[in-house]
């Protein structure tokens, strides 16, 4: 069971999803060789809870955009450590920052330790 994870919410312009879909394909499969156990990304489906928080007020989300929350689970942070030492040299990640499909200043990202795995 993942005992790691990193835990990311960013917006992404409708219009650029498949872009974005394309560009993470390619990003979890260099993960997943490396040893992540797992690498998921999910675009908004039902953002307005009734009475709770919300993602588009944290994301500042704007016409015409969407939430995507993703996660990469990992053995435990010093595995994490490792693999992602080893995805960000690996030359297929030569992503231009410019022409990346969302808004990377807004991305939020962390490092969480499972407290609870079923």
């Amino acid at each position: 069971m993942a005992k790691y994870v990193d835990g990311f919410l960013l917006a992404v312009p409708k219009s650029k999803l498949a872009a974005y879909r394309k560009l993470s394909a390619k990003a979890g499969k260099i993960w997943m060789e490396y040893g992540a156990l797992q690498y998921v990304e999910c675009v908004g489906d039902d953002l307005n809870i009734k009475g709770m928080g919300s993602f588009q007020k944290q994301l500042k989300l704007k016409r015409g955009e969407t939430a995507v929350f993703s996660w990469i689970a990992y053995k435990s942070k010093a595995q994490r450590n490792a693999v992602n030492k080893k995805v960000m040299t690996d030359p297929r990640m030569d992503f231009d920052p410019a022409s990346m499909p969302f808004d990377m200043k807004r991305m939020l990202m962390g490092g969480f330790r499972a407290i609870v795995d079923k």
